[in-house]
């Protein structure tokens, strides 16, 4: 198979936009994927269940480096009208995993037809389940590193607030960590109109939540990003009971792990005293979820040099803030050094934003994609990065 060409690109998104799905079961995508890696003579194989792992080998010794795409799709009703829209009730590529998938196919495409100018190899990644439990760590338990062992790991995610063809980059934290919480506030049930004889779990509850959400303004230093949010609130009874028993459950975000530990603490400090002194009792269960995403700033340096030869440099943005937002290519670079930049595939309208059953990002970031992907993992392993 000779290198994919943009129209080829964009084709192959569309397939994949047709028959998206989540989680770990993937079997159409994981298909389309793998009959372009067989086509392109590139040995594969199979990590956590529908994860995919592929190796480029390059010309000689050398670095090695990861490249991912995320594969699955969110359990959205899609409200476009394109002729590609969802075959698939009730499932959307809302967050542009099938933009990702056909970048990273593309530019494999691209690497594996130069592959005798370059040394080293490249190891390309189609993982399942960034949108739920997560795959990346099931992939690197299940050996993916044993395929070949990487220096460094490059990817991309679609951002419909940044132009079509252009990039935003951090220079450190690009993605928050986020833990989850669930609370159960117990204690003596009454009626309505003898509040005295129980404990109102509800109004302890309430309570609790109130100060829960006051930690993030008062213990985290103000420049620093950090967010808690209560989503549910479960009390079960009828409007003249005061139950024995009310639940709710949230998550935080955080972008340093200092954070992320003393405000876990401060949390389950709140959630067991305050029911305490009101004589109900407060019990928390964490849910621990993806760390932080912190790029290198090297790895960062040469992302942009690479998009900004291929792109120019009016199209290639420094990001400050980070996305409160989650990604578990974070546990790659827990273990290596390497850069999450955002692609742009806005239209310059009112775009939908990502997870929006109206999302539509627009195809001309394919070849945007494809190109900074191309250009720096050949500057990865033609000048070698060292750390």
């Amino acid at each position: 198979m000779s290198p994919l060409d943009y129209k080829e690109i964009a084709a192959l998104r569309r397939r994949l936009h047709e028959v998206p799905e989540l989680d770990f079961d993937l079997e159409k995508t994981a298909g389309i994927v793998e009959r372009v890696l067989d086509g392109l003579g590139l040995k594969r194989r199979t990590f956590a269940r529908s994860g995919i792992g592929a190796v480029i080998e390059g010309s000689g010794p050398g670095r090695t480096l990861l490249l991912r795409a995320d594969m699955d799709a969110l359990p959205i009703e899609e409200e476009t009208d394109r002729p590609w829209r969802s075959k698939h009730p009730g499932r959307m590529h809302a967050c542009g995993h099938d933009v990702h998938t056909a970048c990273l196919l593309g530019a494999a495409g691209r690497l594996a037809g130069i592959r005798d100018s370059f040394p080293g190899r490249v190891l390309l990644v189609f993982q399942p389940a960034e949108e739920t439990t997560g795959g990346a760590l099931p992939m690197i338990e299940d050996g993916l590193f044993e395929m070949a062992a990487p220096d460094g790991a490059l990817a991309l995610h679609c951002d419909s607030s940044l132009k079509s063809g252009a990039v935003g980059i951090h220079w450190g934290a690009a993605r928050a960590a986020a833990d989850m919480f669930d609370c159960v506030i117990r204690g003596r049930g009454t009626h309505g109109a003898e509040p005295h004889r129980g404990e109102d779990v509800i109004a302890t509850a309430c309570r609790t939540i109130t100060a829960l959400h006051e930690l993030v303004s008062r213990t985290v230093p103000p420049a620093e990003p950090a967010v808690l949010s209560v989503g549910t609130f479960i009390s079960v009874t009828a409007r003249n009971v005061l139950p024995d028993r009310a639940e709710f459950s949230g998550i935080f975000r955080t972008v340093t792990e200092e954070t992320r530990l003393s405000l876990r603490a401060r949390i389950r400090r709140t959630v067991m005293n305050i029911p305490d002194v009101l004589g109900a009792t407060g019990h928390i269960e964490f849910t621990e979820g993806y760390p932080a995403l912190i790029n290198d700033p090297r790895m960062a340096d040469l992302v942009a040099e690479g998009a900004k030869k291929v792109l120019g440099n009016e199209n290639v943005f420094a990001l400050v803030a980070p996305s409160m937002g989650v990604d578990d290519f974070s546990w790659f670079l827990r273990a290596l050094p390497g850069c999450y930049f955002f692609l742009g595939c806005g239209k310059g309208q009112e775009d939908a934003p990502l997870h929006s059953p109206l999302f539509d990002p627009d195809e001309g970031c394919l070849a945007a994609g494809t190109d900074v992907l191309v250009e720096a993992t050949l500057a990865f392993l033609r000048e070698g990065y060292q750390k």
